[in-house]
Order: C-alpha cells, then structure tokens, then sequence
C-alpha cells in the first residue's frame, strides 16, 4: 500500500522549472533510493516533499491526504522527517539538545533518546559535546537521530554519504534495516550507487528534473543505470 504518492508534480524557482512532472510511490515499510547526477532535481524533490519548495496541493499525497504545499512544520507533524545535506546541527547546542529539536512535532512513537542512544551508543557518550563538536559520521548520527526523534512515518535522507569515509558510510548505512523494521517508510536521495541500492527495495533515477528510469536494483542493468544516469 502506498503511504506518499506524488502525480505530475512541478517544481519551480521563480521562471527556471526544476522538476517536470515527477510520477513517484513509496510503499509502506519500503526503502526507495534516487540518484542522479548534480542538479537532477533530487535536492528540490525532496524539499518539494517537505514544503520548502511551493508545488500544487494535488501533486503530493500522504495517506491519501493531499499535502503539496502545506507549510515545512505541519508536514513534519503528519510525518515527514529529513536528515539533510551537510547534516545543518546547531553549532550551539549540544548533541543531546539537537536530538530533543525532534520532539518538536510532538507525534508519539518509539523513538526517544533511550532508543536513539541504543542505535548509537557513541551519542550517548559525547551527549554534553557540542554537536558540531563531533567527526562528521558522529554529527551524521545526530542528524538521523533528530529525524527519528519526530516518530516519523516517512524518513528523507539527503546525500548522507557525502563527505564521510566509506567505513563510516557503511555503518551509518548498517541502521537503516533496523529503521525499517520499525515500519518507516525510507527515501534515500544519494550520490553513492551501489551503496544506496544495496538496502533500497526500488530505485528512481532523475534526469535533469524527470524520471529517467525506474524499477528494482537487481533488475536494472549497469547499462540501463548508466544511460539513464549519465544520458548517454
């Protein structure tokens, strides 16, 4: 069953069009990766999802509730959370008190910070530390965490790879099977293929602002990816 469906959705910066009508699913309890190349229009379809980006009401659906346009902070109570490029902690704050920005949406669940610090202990241990304080696959794991904090029925991840060594990459990549289990819904948006596609069920390519291709990882051949990549 389908939980955030998107139909012919357009996004615009002012006169430049970043997306043309964008047809998009995610199955409940599904992990959905999209790549493509920089400016592909993966950033924009993800803050078109979370209301950063003005779209048509009927373009963005969760639970069959049309949601294009809402305000960022009320799609984040219906449960939609983002972990975003380049992480964005409050360089002020501590670990602790970036995890505790989550609750802001108030939505019950599972996810608190007993839960956040038993999938990674390391936050426990540097939760006094100022955030930015941290290595980058540290403040990686407070992002998450933030999001998981809002007990969020979709997660969006935006490029969580980039800049981070491929052990930390393969370990922050480790959780999302257990997130999964826990019945959310994953986007995973990301410049690292074969990374993304080893724990995703589909796979959306983008192409200068439309969907190039589509369907299951291990039924997409290199050539397939690479065309709809590279479009060549």
């Amino acid at each position: 069953m389908s939980i955030l469906e998107c139909k012919n959705l357009v996004a615009k910066y002012g006169d430049f069009q970043a997306l043309f009508d964008i047809d998009f699913y995610l199955n409940e309890g599904e992990t959905v990766c999209i790549i493509g190349s920089n400016g592909a229009g993966k950033s924009t379809f993800l803050k078109s999802l979370t209301g950063l980006v003005s779209v048509e009401n009927s373009s963005i659906s969760l639970n069959n509730k049309n949601i294009g346009g809402y305000p960022a902070d009320e799609i984040s109570k219906l449960g939609i959370a983002m972990v975003p490029e380049g992480r964005r902690l409050f360089p002020s704050l501590s670990v602790e008190e970036n995890l505790l920005i989550g609750q802001e949406s108030k939505r019950e669940g599972k996810w608190n910070l007993e839960e956040i610090y038993k999938v990674f202990p390391i936050l426990k241990e540097r939760r006094l530390s100022p955030g930015t304080a941290l290595s980058g696959g540290q403040q990686q794991m407070v992002a998450i965490g933030r999001a998981l904090m809002s007990n969020p029925k979709v997660l969006l991840c935006d490029e969580i790879s980039l800049g981070l060594a491929p052990v930390i990459v393969k370990d922050i990549y480790s959780i999302f099977p257990q997130i999964k289990k826990e019945g959310i819904s994953i986007v995973i948006v990301e410049q690292d293929i074969n990374q993304a596609m080893k724990v995703s069920d589909r796979v959306y390519c983008f192409q200068e602002g439309r969907v190039s291709l589509q369907g299951k990882p291990d039924e997409l051949s290199h050539d397939e990816i690479s065309k709809a990549y590279f479009g060549v």
